[in-house]
């Protein structure tokens, strides 16, 4: 096994990690998420770009990649979901919203402009789009059509890892608000405000970009039976 898919083997293995630690009441072990998610994320972009510079692309890779890639997207917009919903009945996610003394928290985004949380139509939105896109590269292959990414797609999943980025802080940073008592300071609510700012602009601009570059395979590929000129 090759340093790529060595690293790609470890985003597999650690995605489930990433996945679990927000739920633990801990700031600690939220902030371990935190960078746990980045770590993660860092490999993602450098064990395509090893294996490309150093001619280290291997069907094992091929295949390996793409799953680790929809794991970790699984493993991060899921538990943002259950945590950052607002519900009035007790749940799971309301468990994780807890703090050591049973109040639920409010983990949505905080921004000058209100609070905001994670709709059930953002998850079908995303992950809907990239089991699509799964699907039809899959066809596209048995008829001898390589999709390679393109540029919008690109730009999607760097605004999508920064919403996801923000967000696992935003829940480690809570936490220990709350267990330090910094909720009343002037800095600590200009900072949730740059961070929740961040957290929505980018969520909304992945989705728009999910459409978009949807969009454009569709032209691409399945409208005009084959690419067009890259843009």
């Amino acid at each position: 096994m090759n340093l790529p898919n060595a690293l790609t083997v470890g985003r597999i293995v650690a995605s489930p990690f990433v996945a679990i630690l927000p739920f633990f009441p801990s700031w600690q072990l939220r902030m371990l998420g935190f960078w746990l998610f980045i770590a993660v994320a860092v490999t993602d972009y450098y064990d395509g770009k090893i294996a490309r510079t150093r001619n280290l692309v291997t069907n094992l890779g091929k295949l390996l990649d793409p799953l680790a890639d929809k794991l970790l997207l699984t493993a991060t917009l899921i538990p943002m979901y259950l945590i950052q919903k607002q519900t009035d009945s007790p749940s799971f996610s309301s468990l994780a919203r807890s703090g050591t003394e049973g109040i639920a928290w409010d983990f949505r985004f905080d921004t000058p402009a209100g609070r905001y949380g994670f709709p059930f139509w953002v998850i079908a939105v995303v992950l809907g789009r990239e089991l699509f896109m799964t699907i039809f590269r899959q066809i596209s292959a048995r008829r001898g059509v390589i999709i390679a990414a393109i540029g919008p797609a690109k730009w999607k999943t760097g605004f999508q890892w920064t919403w996801v980025g923000a967000a696992y802080f935003w829940f480690s940073a809570l936490t220990a608000a709350h267990r330090y008592e910094w909720l009343d300071s002037q800095a600590w609510r200009a900072w949730a405000w740059l961070n929740g700012t961040i957290g929505v602009v980018t969520m909304y601009a992945a989705i728009a970009l999910t459409l978009y570059s949807l969009g454009l395979y569709m032209k691409m590929y399945a409208l005009n039976d084959g690419p067009q000129p890259k843009n």
